[in-house]
């Protein structure tokens, strides 16, 4: 059985992901990429919690995080790959002059499209684990 505190950090991935999808809705990219690299670090986080049994590192790297649950957690190679892109929108989504001067202006939909679905497909691997465990 999986923690009440793991399904928590759970739950917030999963609203996270919708915050996603509202803001690419409506064309506010910059924060839907934000927003579904906050789904998967909070889904991850779940992860160490619920299923690793143990507190999660201290570190917002999706591909650091992911690391430690391969054993337990196997996301396709292609997934996996897109790991490294949304991680970095966890400062460039936010930050002027962090890799893109204006991040409200410079993030497109196609971006945010891909971030979403990387969210969406990661949530849904860790919801199939949750529910095998």
């Amino acid at each position: 059985m999986v923690r009440e505190e793991a399904l928590d950090w759970f739950e917030e991935a999963k609203i996270d992901l919708k915050r996603a999808e509202r803001a690419e809705k409506n064309e506010d990219y910059s924060l839907a990429c934000y927003m579904s690299q906050q789904a998967i670090e909070k889904a991850f986080r779940a992860c160490y919690i619920g299923l690793l049994r143990k507190r999660p590192p201290h570190v917002h790297d999706l591909t650091m995080l992911y690391e430690n649950l391969k054993p337990i957690l196997s996301l396709p190679s292609e997934l996996e790959e897109a790991l490294s892109e949304v991680s970095q929108y966890y400062v460039t989504a936010r930050y002027p002059n962090a890799g893109i001067r204006r991040p409200s202006r410079s993030f497109s939909k196609i971006q945010s499209i891909r971030a979403i679905e990387v969210a969406r497909d990661v949530i849904k691997k860790i919801e199939e684990a949750f529910s095998t465990a």
